[in-house]
């Protein structure tokens, strides 16, 4: 029989036989780490453990604990939950049952839809499926072999994908009556699982195209321990009750019509100031930077959009509106109108670089299933600046937005996040020497500044690559967060020159930027990251005044004209109600102080506070309440 060397655990170089499994080596290794393998990596290849090594190099082993081995973990778990849904529902046909992050999901073709409360039932069946410990075995077919297999089970959407794979063989993984069209690896047997929950079903198309069948979704995770369960959920359970479509309006922050159409969003007072907050502090900290303010029109003409590359490149995101038998265009970038606003006299390499600053609406057609709160609409506001700058600029151009988007992103309290250079998309324009320029000017920056990154392969605009700054949340959820682009298209596109000092017309370099992203996404992530309790900076309403009788109405105006004075955002509950009634309806709407006056507050001229933290802080007059309403401020904590 053939020998191969392994190199085992700590470099332990070591000859068996061609054939032995992977579980066969499980006491080559520390017994903790054996014990809780899931596969094998044999050169960087993922193996299942019960599969033949014929060739040497080195193992490793791989737990539910490494992100591969948990990806193994919950693949399995999506396999055990469709064999559960086949043994519940006989006529359902399986299609997919791919993980995402942090969880899996599997779609069914079943001709009554599943309910919420089915889900129980195949949990149930799964937990049996476990109990069992049934092996779960690998078996190579011939394409041929596989069709026939599955043809004779029923199973369209199976030999669709099979009539699909461009190779020779596929792979089955079969436990007990279920056999399943995968390429694994997966877990020894359904006795490894140990924790798990089924969370949702959704609808999907096949092949996410709306043209073919809807199909039930039903999503799961799993977990290597139940506390890693449980300690997910939890966050789940948190999450929900930060969700901004329920806390938005709840709190008057924003709504939706259906009258008005799907994706508009509507601001109501409370959501009005938070809005006009978010304006003003973009506006000054802008000019503080050097950045000048420009407006641009909604509609443009749509040869506009031609010589750009948008309409052959976005073309399916974009409003047309006919006018006067020409075509014109609802703007979905703000880009060509400051390029227009650039080109309109002569710029000198003295004027360089130019920074315009837009609180730009755009519109894009999003389709109606994808439409989303806050995060995914058809009119958005952006926070949007074009930097025209000389060659020898662009490394330090692009450095000073990243370090503003930085400064903003800490300020609103986001301090935890990570950074992608987005590069050459499939479909793009310009010769690929200027992309490599550009992306190469972004490395630049980002590598002077020891900023860690990651490359996103393919996922830069179709005018260059970009910087993406990806937020986490208190609860440790990701957001799409500010993006910086490199542009060396648009500014020969439209022809873009200034006066160098060699006397001759160079061409600009333009760098794209939005901090916020957009408006409306940024609102619904501080709804989320917040909980909906703002910092005071932030809250629409900063206090709420309470008189515990009609007879003290007189005096809690008094006390609210003097905070209204010095800009404090406030309301005067004066209806009739019980004090603990308003002040636990002050709690709910996270409302960051209270003021409770009645006869001892008005003897004394002092207020009572209750803060949403701390509850009772007693009495106090009303000159110091203000110097820490000021400083709190100051501060933005």
């Amino acid at each position: 029989m053939k020998q191969i060397e392994l190199i085992l655990g700590e470099g332990l170089k070591k000859e068996f036989t061609s054939g032995i499994k992977g579980m066969e080596l499980l006491n080559e290794f520390e017994k903790k780490i054996a014990k809780s393998a899931v596969a094998i990596k044999l050169n960087d290849k993922l193996l299942d453990l019960s599969v033949p090594l014929e060739e040497g190099g080195t193992v490793s082993l791989i737990t539910a604990e490494d992100p591969e081995g948990l990806d193994i973990y919950r693949h399995s778990t999506s396999h055990i939950m469709a064999q559960a849904v086949k043994d519940l529902y006989p006529d359902v046909k399986v299609t997919i049952g791919p993980t995402v992050e942090n969880g899996f999901y599997y779609d069914f073709d079943k001709l009554v839809p599943f309910v919420p409360e089915e889900l129980e039932k195949i949990e149930k069946r799964m937990k049996e499926i476990i109990k069992e410990n049934l092996p779960i075995t690998r078996k190579v077919l011939t394409k041929e072999e596989a069709i026939k297999f599955y043809t004779e089970q029923g199973e369209s959407y199976k030999v669709e994908l099979i009539q699909d794979i461009d190779e020779e063989t596929v792979s089955l993984y079969e436990q007990g009556n279920f056999t399943d069209l995968c390429r694994g690896p997966h877990l020894p047997s359904t006795g490894k699982i140990k924790a798990f929950k089924l969370l949702k079903i959704a609808g999907a198309y096949w092949r996410g195209d709306e043209k073919k069948q809807m199909l039930q979704r039903i999503y799961g995770t799993a977990f290597p321990t139940k506390e890693g369960l449980k300690e997910y959920l939890h966050k789940l359970e948190e999450a929900a009750k930060r969700d901004h479509r329920k806390l938005g309006p709840a709190l008057g922050l924003y709504n939706t019509f259906d009258e008005a159409g799907p994706g508009v969003i509507f601001y109501p007072p409370k959501g009005a100031i938070l809005r006009t907050i978010l304006e003003d502090f973009m506006k000054r900290e802008h000019y503080k930077k050097g950045y000048d303010m420009v407006i641009t029109p909604h509609l443009l003409k749509g040869e506009l959009w031609e010589i750009s590359g948008h309409k052959d490149y976005y073309r399916e995101n974009m409003y047309f509106v006919p006018v006067e038998e020409q075509e014109y265009v609802l703007k979905p970038m703000n880009c060509p109108g400051h390029v227009l606003i650039y080109r309109s006299k002569v710029r000198s390499f003295r004027d360089l670089p130019i920074k315009f600053f837009e609180l730009g609406t755009v519109y894009r057609y999003e389709k109606s299933g994808v439409l989303h709160g806050l995060l995914r609409v058809r009119g958005f506001t952006q926070d949007d600046a074009h930097i025209f700058c000389q060659e020898e600029q662009l490394d330090e151009e692009i450095l000073k937005a990243f370090k503003f988007a930085i400064e903003v992103n800490h300020t609103f309290g986001f301090h935890d996040f990570y950074v992608k250079l987005s590069t050459k998309p499939e479909k793009y324009i310009g010769s690929d020497e200027i992309w490599e320029k550009a992306t190469i000017a972004i490395r630049n920056a980002l590598e002077k500044e020891q900023v860690e990154y990651m490359i996103d392969e393919g996922e830069g605009v179709f005018y260059g690559p970009k910087i993406d700054i990806k937020l986490r949340d208190s609860l440790g959820r990701e957001w799409q967060g500010s993006t910086i682009q490199v542009d060396f298209n648009l500014p020969e596109r439209f022809d873009l020159r200034y006066a160098a000092s060699d006397g001759k017309l160079h061409r600009p370099i333009m760098i794209h930027r939005a901090l916020f992203g957009s408006f409306e996404r940024f609102t619904g992530c501080l709804i989320e990251h917040y909980g909906g309790a703002f910092p005071l900076w932030l809250a629409p309403e900063q206090v709420r005044i309470l008189p515990i009788t009609d007879k003290h109405i007189d005096y809690a105006r008094q006390v609210g004209a003097k905070l209204s004075t010095y800009g404090i955002r406030l309301e005067v509950d004066t209806r009739n109600e019980k004090t603990g009634y308003k002040i636990r309806e002050a709690q709910v709407n996270k409302i960051p102080y209270m003021i409770i006056v009645g006869d001892k507050e008005i003897e004394y001229n002092t207020i009572s506070v209750r803060s949403r933290e701390k509850g009772d802080e007693g009495e106090m007059v009303l000159e110091k309440f203000i110097e820490r309403l000021f400083e709190e401020i100051r501060k933005k904590t």
